[in-house]
């Protein structure tokens, strides 16, 4: 898995700003933000709530403990029939691996089935 470090300039860079942009964003200097860039110094948890925010991504993606960008807000995100995303994850979650396995099985499939559909 990435690092912060990786993931804070990787973000950055991917939507063409400065460092300056992103330090004015956080209400600090270009300075410290390099410093939290290049890991010379700890970015605030108060900084790195703005910053999930912006790049629409989960403080543990930031963080590097995962590499689901998806933040908070795709969570409760409606999938169908008054399902969230955050509910479907946790219906599969609580299937044991057999289950789980079937499940993306099952998605396998139908991706499948809905490329083929396409073609037609």
């Amino acid at each position: 898995m990435r690092t912060t470090l990786e993931i804070l300039r990787g973000l950055r860079e991917d939507r063409d700003l400065k460092q300056s942009d992103i330090a004015s964003l956080i209400g600090t200097t270009q300075q410290q933000y390099s410093k939290y860039e290049m890991g010379g110094s700890d970015l605030p948890i108060r900084a790195l709530i703005i910053l999930a925010d912006f790049y629409n991504v989960s403080t543990d993606y930031l963080l590097g403990r995962t590499d689901c960008k998806d933040g908070l807000s795709a969570l409760k995100e409606q999938v169908i029939d008054g399902t969230t995303t955050g509910g479907l994850l946790s219906s599969v979650l609580s299937l044991r691996a057999g289950g789980r396995r079937a499940v993306l099985e099952y998605v396998y499939l139908q991706r499948l089935k809905e490329k083929y559909d396409e073609r037609k």
